[in-house]
């Protein structure tokens, strides 16, 4: 897993990966992402992803995931996706634009339960996207949502669960949808961050060990 950066968030999975990917384009295909860029511009190519990614399979050979890194940095996009320091500036922005206006009485609710997560492991991660707030170890073990203006939904991963799971845990029908997430505790104010909300994000920590 990546190392915790010092910052108020962690560095996501999936940028580690890209990274790589980016890293690997030079020795892979005999190019680098510069040089790529060049050929695009001079193919006179639509300014969208996908024709740029079926062009560069139809007419280099490239394979779906570097055609398709290479199609959307030559508009312009994934930089906070192969770039340590951009996704960390843009994790912060998203928590922030999810609880502006009239989610903002939530935050208090998800900054509780990032630290409640954090309490758990010293190998947690916190990896924010646009709409969701997903928790790491080695896999997803929950996610914080702002579902409404008066709640916020805990996810949790919960697949091989051993004893009866108590209602106030939601089926989120992740099972079946083959989802890491297959409960949820809706949860409105910080009062509700329980005893029972730590047990079972101890149960998704310790089943993802």
């Amino acid at each position: 897993m990546v190392r915790r950066q010092a910052a108020s968030y962690d560095l996501h999975p999936s940028v580690a990966y890209a990274q790589k990917v980016v890293e690997n384009i030079p020795e892979k295909t005999g190019r680098s992402v510069e040089q790529w860029n060049r050929l695009i511009a001079r193919a006179k190519l639509p300014a969208e992803s996908k024709a740029r990614r079926a062009w560069l399979k139809a007419e280099h050979g490239l394979g779906m995931t570097t055609a398709g890194m290479l199609a959307d940095l030559s508009i312009g996009r994934c930089a906070e996706w192969t770039d340590a320091k951009a996704y960390l500036r843009q994790a912060s922005e998203y928590v922030e634009t999810m609880y502006s206006g009239a989610k903002a009485e939530l935050r208090p609710v998800h900054d509780a339960l990032v630290a409640l997560a954090r309490s758990i492991g010293k190998d947690i991660l916190i990896c924010p996207c646009k709409t969701i707030v997903p928790v790491y170890r080695e896999h997803v073990i929950a996610e914080v949502k702002p579902s409404t203006r008066s709640r916020v939904d805990f996810g949790l991963a919960l697949k091989g669960a051993k004893g009866r799971i108590p209602a106030r845990l939601i089926d989120t029908g992740g099972i079946e949808k083959k989802d890491r997430i297959t409960h949820r505790i809706p949860i409105t104010s910080v009062d509700e961050i329980d005893g029972t909300v730590e047990k079972w994000l101890r149960v998704a920590y310790e089943l993802d060990g």
